[in-house]
């Protein structure tokens, strides 16, 4: 079957990333002795010739490097805290500044950063679903406080992409039933089990969020250095899903 969408996750770590700078803690010891790392979270969708990016990490330099240095036609912020958007800065004299969409309060934040190179914008009402690249794409409300924040629902011909990177387990009915029946599934899991994080659900809310939705395939990220790199479920940093 051809390829509909392909999905790369770019970066799986939290705004700190692992390993975390001056920690000795044992998943940032293996990651020094084992070239391991996670940067900031971000995701790269392939459909057809064009390339989509949801979220621009303070990392996208190296990320985009370690996927190819794809041209980037388009993409969008999820909110406007420091490690989703502030790496837009990187496309500055690389290629035109691709048009990003988001939510118009998202926009109207990371643009006002970003005076200095200026971008076409495109606001986005949540729960109204637009096409780009062939691809169906609805906005959705989670609960991440401190700066509004939206889960994203991408559909192609080969099946359905969602994505909630930062958010608590308290996320509005509406937005939960916008977010069933997804071929991949990706979640935000900052902390291991049994320690509460304000703004983010740890492993077991995840896991827990995971089994309501019901997906064919899940994983997470938006880890902390605190989550071992053995769980199950835990994404990698380029790791491909194609749907």
């Amino acid at each position: 079957m051809d390829i509909t969408m392909e999905i790369t996750l770019l970066g799986t770590g939290d705004a700190i990333g692992t390993p975390k700078i001056g920690c000795s803690c044992d998943v940032c010891t293996t990651a020094w002795k084992e070239g391991r790392e996670r940067l900031r979270t971000s995701l790269l969708i392939r459909s057809g010739s064009h390339h989509l990016i949801i979220d621009t990490s303070p990392d996208l330099r190296r990320q985009l490097l370690h996927a190819g240095s794809p041209h980037i036609d388009a993409g969008i912020w999820t909110h406007g805290h420091y490690d989703h958007f502030m790496g837009f800065g990187d496309f500055y004299r690389v290629q035109k500044p691709p048009a990003m969409y988001g939510a118009p309060e998202v926009l109207e934040y990371c643009g006002d950063i970003f005076s200095f190179l200026p971008f076409p914008c495109h606001p986005v009402d949540p729960f109204s679903p637009f096409t780009l690249f062939d691809l169906s794409i609805t906005l959705f409300p989670v609960s991440h406080p401190g700066a509004p924040t939206y889960g994203i629902r991408v559909e192609s011909e080969g099946g359905v992409l969602v994505y909630s990177s930062d958010t608590r387990r308290d996320i509005p009915q509406e937005s939960i039933a916008c977010m069933k029946g997804a071929d991949v599934l990706i979640l935000d899991s900052m902390a291991p089990s049994g320690l509460k994080i304000p703004k983010h659900m740890n492993y077991t809310d995840a896991i827990d969020l995971a089994t309501e939705l019901k997906p064919k395939d899940f994983r997470f990220v938006h880890m902390s250095h605190m989550i071992s790199w053995d769980l199950p479920h835990t994404g990698s940093d380029m790791e491909i899903f194609t749907i």
